[in-house]
C-alpha cells in the first residue's frame, strides 16, 4: 500500500468514527421493549396496553421517513442526521422527571421521530463513504454497533433496578440519561467530521413522486419485506421475556434476560454477516437466516424448557441480523439515482413496529397466551422465506 492509499484509508476510518456513533445511537430505539414491560409492571397495564409504546415508537416511520428523504435533498444528509440525535436527546432527557404515562408516551413519541430522521439519513450518508460492494457488509458493521445498544439496554435497566449500580433514584430509568450522554457525544463528533455529499439527481422529489416509486414490483417486495423484520425484531424483543414469564413463573428481572439474549445473538450475527457478506453470495446468506428464523418459531410454539426456549430466541437474533441491511442495500443499488427517495420508503417500511406489536397483543390477550403473538411472528419470517425467491445474487 502506497504512502497515498495509507492516508486515504486513515481518512475513511475517521470519518467512519462519528457514523458509527451514530449508529450505536440508533440502537437506543431498541430499548422500548424493556422498558415498556418495566411501565407495565410499574403502571399494572395490559398486553395490548404495554405494546402501545412500540408500537408508539415505529408509528412515526410511516410520518417522517419520506418527508426526511425529501428533507436531506434541501439541507443534506449530515446535518439531517445531527438533526435526529438532537431530537434523540430530548427523547432521552424526558424520562428522567418521571415514568408516567403521558410522559413516557412523549418520550417514546419523540425516541420514535429522531430514530426515523436517523435512520433515514444515515444509511446513505454511509453510502457517501463507503461504496460499491462493500456497502452491505458496512451496513451490517453498523447494525453490529447498533445491536450494541440494543442489548446492553435491558442489562443497564436491570442493573439501575436492582441498584447494582448508582441510579441516582431514578431505578431502571437510569438507562435514559446513560445513553443521553452518548448521544451528546455523537452530535459533538459529527459535527466536526467533514463528508463529501453527492448531490441529488435533478430536483427534489415530491412526496407523491417518492410512494410513487413503489410501483417498481421489487421495491415494493423490498418494503414490505423490512416492515416483517422489523416486526420480528420489535415483536422478539418485547415478548420473549412475556414467555418465559408465562412457560416458567419467572420475575421480570430474570425474564429481562431473553431481551439481552436475543440482542447479544443479533450483535453476533451483525458481525459475522460483516465478513460473510463480503465473501459469499447475499441472496444465499439471506436464505439461511430466514430459514433459521422460521425453526426458531416453531420451536418456540412447542418448547417448554428454558434453554430450549433460550436457543430459539438466539436463533431469531442471528437470523434477524442482517435481514434489514441486505434488503436494504439492495433497494438502494436497484435505484441509485434515488438514494435519498428509497432510503425515505425503506426506512417508512419500519411502520412494521407498529403493526406486529399491536396484532401480537390483541391476539395474546384474545388466546390469554403468548401463543397468539408467536403466530403474528410466524407471518413475518414466511414472507421473508417468500422474499428469498425474489432477491438479487
Amino acid at each position: 500500500m502506497t504512502s497515498r492509499q495509507a492516508m486515504k484509508e486513515k481518512g475513511l476510518y475517521i470519518k467512519l468514527i462519528p457514523i458509527m456513533l451514530a449508529f450505536f445511537a440508533m440502537g437506543f430505539v431498541d430499548l422500548v421493549g424493556i422498558a415498556s414491560n418495566y411501565v407495565k409492571a410499574d403502571l399494572s397495564l395490559s398486553d395490548a396496553e404495554a405494546n402501545i409504546f412500540p408500537s408508539l415508537v415505529f408509528f412515526w416511520f410511516l410520518i417522517f421517513s419520506v418527508p426526511t428523504g425529501m428533507l436531506m435533498n434541501r439541507i443534506g444528509r449530515k446535518r439531517t442526521v445531527s438533526l435526529s440525535l438532537l431530537v434523540t436527546f430530548f427523547s432521552l432527557l424526558l424520562p428522567i422527571f418521571g415514568d408516567s404515562y403521558g410522559l413516557m408516551l412523549a418520550s417514546f413519541s419523540l425516541l420514535g421521530i429522531g430514530n426515523a430522521l436517523m435512520q433515514t439519513s444515515l444509511n446513505p450518508l454511509l453510502s457517501n463513504v463507503i461504496r460499491g460492494d462493500r456497502l452491505a457488509s458496512s451496513l451490517t458493521f453498523g447494525q453490529f454497533v447498533k445491536a450494541i445498544a440494543s442489548f446492553l439496554a435491558p442489562y443497564i435497566a436491570m442493573w439501575g433496578a436492582t441498584a447494582a449500580i448508582p441510579s441516582f433514584g431514578l431505578g431502571w430509568r437510569v438507562l435514559f440519561p446513560i445513553y443521553m450522554l452518548i448521544a451528546i457525544v455523537a452530535i459533538l463528533a459529527l459535527g466536526a467530521t467533514s463528508i463529501r455529499e453527492e448531490e441529488p439527481a435533478g430536483k427534489a422529489s415530491s412526496f407523491g413522486e417518492c410512494l410513487s416509486l413503489l410501483k417498481d414490483p421489487f421495491i415494493a417486495l423490498c418494503f414490505i419485506g423490512i416492515m416483517c423484520h422489523v416486526g420480528i425484531d420489535v415483536g422478539t424483543n418485547t415478548t420473549a421475556p412475556k414467555i418465559l414469564m408465562e412457560r416458567l413463573g419467572m420475575g421480570l428481572h430474570e425474564a429481562s434476560f431473553a431481551t439481552s439474549l436475543y440482542f447479544i445473538f443479533r450483535t453476533v450475527g451483525c458481525l459475522l454477516g460483516s465478513f460473510l457478506l463480503a465473501r459469499m453470495p447475499t441472496r444465499l446468506f439471506f436464505g439461511i437466516s430466514a430459514l433459521m428464523m422460521a425453526l426458531a418459531v416453531g420451536g418456540l410454539s412447542f418448547c417448554q424448557g428454558e434453554y430450549a426456549l433460550y436457543v430459539c430466541v438466539g436463533l431469531i437474533g442471528l437470523g434477524n441480523s442482517n435481514v434489514f441491511s441486505i434488503i436494504f442495500s439492495q433497494a438502494l443499488q436497484s435505484m441509485p439515482r434515488y438514494k435519498n427517495e428509497v432510503s425515505g420508503l425503506m426506512i417508512m417500511g419500519l411502520f412494521g413496529g407498529t403493526i406486529f406489536p399491536l396484532l401480537m397483543g390483541a391476539l395474546s390477550d384474545l388466546m390469554v397466551s403468548q401463543t397468539g403473538a408467536i403466530i403474528i411472528l410466524g407471518i413475518g419470517v414466511i414472507y421473508l422465506l417468500f422474499l428469498y425467491a425474489r432477491l438479487k445474487d
